[in-house]
């Protein structure tokens, strides 16, 4: 049994449900299988994927800027592709019991916590974590407030990472999917600005609102 001070990033996709609910399992899990390559892709020093469960990884580093150049390369390659979901998630930094390759400890429970708490496209983080940061003044943060968490004691302030410019998109209505290139997306007959990935959510979405119109 081993503790020791790790970083730690829980992200998953915003979205996911509502996308395989629109277009099917199949499609839900090849969106995960290019997830996967992008999370490889983007691993920063000694950061490694620790678990995936469902659209969610946990990462895990003993340095707070590895786990950190690795998100900010996660929302760089993730908000720029087309067709694909937003992230968002939490970043923490404490003290875990390592056993049997398994961790266990309130500081997995709180990066949870933090990352449920982040907006779609996103990353919320610990002043724990972002006092960690060997090199913070690379990194542009903004106080969220301070916030008391299920089952966490005391308070705690999160601060949202401010990403630089990610270019324009807009999403699908239905199936939550970034659609970068709105030149190719399927315009909403009547409606201006309203953009969809295919035929099928714009007829999801006519059905839906002719429901609640009823």
């Amino acid at each position: 049994m081993i503790e020791q001070n790790v970083a730690i990033l829980i992200a998953d996709l915003s979205g996911y449900t509502a996308l395989t609910e629109a277009h099917g399992a199949s499609e839900a899990a090849d969106l995960i299988d290019i997830f996967m390559e992008i999370v490889n892709e983007s691993l920063m020093g000694d950061s490694h994927l620790h678990q995936r469960t469902g659209d969610e990884v946990l990462l895990i580093s003993s340095s707070a800027d590895h786990i950190m150049e690795t998100a900010g390369l996660l929302l760089q390659k993730t908000s720029g592709r087309n067709n694909f979901l937003q992230l968002h998630g939490g970043l923490h930094y404490g003290r875990i019991l390592k056993r049997n390759n398994d961790y266990y400890g309130t500081t997995i429970n709180l990066t949870a916590r933090i990352a449920a708490n982040a907006r779609a496209g996103s990353f919320c983080c610990s002043a724990a974590f972002k006092n960690a940061l060997a090199k913070e003044h690379e990194f542009n943060f903004q106080s969220k407030g301070n916030f008391c968490f299920k089952n966490i004691s005391g308070e705690n302030e999160i601060f949202e990472l401010v990403a630089g410019e990610t270019g324009s998109f807009t999403i699908d209505p239905v199936c939550r999917m970034l659609l970068n290139e709105t030149e190719k997306a399927i315009r909403h007959p009547d409606k201006q600005g309203l953009f969809f990935c295919s035929y099928d959510c714009l007829e999801i979405y006519n059905r839906k609102n002719i429901t609640l119109s009823n």
